[in-house]
């Protein structure tokens, strides 16, 4: 007997548009940068200061940050630190000095995406926003993936969830009915429901997705 191919369904969720954030007190590096990110079609929010950006309250933003190391008050090192303690979602990109590469390498031990040392090439760094920008994209539609998973686990009755965790652990069907005290029909029929629900079409396909829901974090 051939069953149907289970639709997927899509995501009511949907990406926010990406902007590149760029937070430096010069206004003549604010404009450079500016100019260069429009010029490949990409959006961008510029800030004098870190406190003006932090002052801004962007909920839900999406792309990557590009601030300067050093900056009157609240410098680059201090703002990224601010913003890895409040749990920021984006990418930061760090634009240094020849003197300050030790400062950038902190940086980056202390979750920076990259740096880039001044002078430095338009086209180069523009491929480092890219990137940064597909990594966020990345890490998004993975937790929109992750929420979507778990929400199909809570939809699962109390038998099936039980039915579940035994099959992902690699039990037969005979052995989850002789464990459940249930007929190995009725195991089927679990299974059955539960790959629907799951939008699994395999056993292989759902101890994916569970795993998935399991090592990954919000």
């Amino acid at each position: 007997m051939s069953s149907k191919p289970r639709r997927k369904l899509a995501s009511a969720e949907t990406e926010p548009t990406a902007k590149v954030f760029v937070v430096d007190d010069d206004p003549q590096v604010r404009r450079s940068i500016e100019q260069l990110v429009r010029s490949v079609g990409m959006n961008v929010v510029s800030y004098a200061s870190a406190e003006e950006f932090l002052a801004s309250k962007l909920d839900n933003a999406a792309g990557c940050l590009v601030t300067d190391v050093r900056m009157p008050g609240m410098n680059g090192l201090d703002l990224q630190a601010h913003l890895l303690e409040s749990n920021f979602p984006l990418p930061i990109i760090v634009i240094t000095g020849y003197a300050e590469v030790p400062m950038a390498v902190q940086s980056l031990k202390a979750g920076a995406f990259d740096f880039i040392q001044k002078p430095y090439r338009p086209r180069a760094l523009i491929e480092i926003i890219q990137e940064a920008i597909e990594s966020d994209a990345s890490h998004r539609r993975r937790k929109i993936e992750i929420r979507g998973i778990r929400a199909r686990l809570a939809s699962l009755s109390p038998r099936e969830t039980q039915v579940l965790e035994l099959l992902v652990s690699g039990k037969t069907t005979k052995r989850i009915a002789t464990q459940l005290k249930i007929s190995p029909t009725t195991v089927d029929f679990h299974r059955n429901n539960i790959l629907q629900k799951m939008e699994a079409d395999n056993l292989v396909e759902l101890t994916r997705v569970v795993d998935l829901s399991e090592l990954a974090g919000d």
